[in-house]
């Protein structure tokens, strides 16, 4: 089995600042983790290998500092790591990256046939979850998304069977490999990685490559230049003024009618609404 998976390097959430001026991401000085909804990705393509001795390709595209969250996968058991890095890929959007990383992917499964590739559901610095799907589209295999399980793969048949999350419950899908899977949110936990992965990972000599080595004859279609998404602003929320409101009373009663009393008073409209809804259900 050869599994690829797809992860981004992004700021630390807890530390992004926006520029008063500009209205622009600060990301100087922030420090840089792997997507949180890459680890579930990860882990699951793992646990795939420990399975069926899957080979697991991690790769990503960004600057040069992104080798960082590349290594750190290796430390979890990953087998091989690409990096594709370029000033041509500069201001990617989804459309470009998927293109971008739909090439290499392409590229990697001339060697060997991929089976399953792994994305992120989403990052926590674009958040569109735009990028996976595109990559599918590109590639013109299944997408299966927000995958809560992995129920069973036959690789003879070529089949697989998974849970699928949506708001009005399970889905339960099977499709033919190859496929692209997203993982949704706690469908596991990372695992520690081990110091022999550790100490690999620190010698590893990092795959690069640049448009040309990923097979990408147009670089147009590539960065900023094959990006039509415009940005407009980029803002942090304005922080709420309202006062907190204390109600006491002696009673439970008292209690009750004064919050009652400070709803309506607080919200006109409340009262009058209730009063519909009431209305309409004894009509019935």
């Amino acid at each position: 089995m050869n599994i690829v998976v797809c992860i981004k390097q992004v700021p630390d959430s807890a530390q992004i600042r926006v520029h008063p001026v500009t209205n622009t991401i600060m990301r100087q000085g922030v420090p840089t983790i792997i997507n949180p909804f890459d680890l579930f990705s990860i882990e699951e393509a793992l646990r795939l290998k420990d399975q069926f001795g899957a080979k697991i390709t991690v790769l990503t595209m960004g600057p040069k500092m992104a080798e960082q969250a590349l290594r750190k996968t290796l430390t979890f058991g990953a087998d091989e790591a690409i990096l594709l890095t370029d000033r041509a890929f500069a201001g990617s959007d989804t459309l470009a990256t998927s293109l971008t990383l739909a090439t290499a992917i392409t590229k990697i499964n001339e060697t060997k046939p991929i089976d399953i590739v792994f994305c992120g559901k989403q990052t926590i610095d674009g958040d569109t979850a735009q990028v996976g799907p595109g990559i599918a589209v590109r590639l013109g295999i299944q997408q299966l998304t927000y995958i809560s399980k992995i129920v069973s793969i036959d690789l003879d048949a070529r089949e697989i069977i998974v849970h699928r999350c949506v708001e009005s419950g399970t889905q339960v899908l099977k499709t033919k490999l190859p496929c692209l899977i997203t993982l949704f949110e706690g469908t596991n936990v990372i695992r520690f990685g081990t110091m022999t992965n550790a100490f690999r990972a620190a010698r590893y000599k990092l795959i690069e490559w640049s448009a040309t080595d990923s097979g990408i004859s147009d670089v147009s279609q590539c960065g900023l230049r094959g990006s039509p998404t415009v940005v407009k602003k980029v803002f942090a929320p304005s922080a709420r003024t309202d006062k907190t409101i204390f109600i006491s009373g002696e009673t439970p009663e008292i209690i009750s009618q004064t919050l009652i009393d400070t709803l309506f008073s607080s919200y006109p409209s409340l009262q009058k609404d209730l009063f519909d809804i009431s209305s309409q259900g004894v009509s019935k």
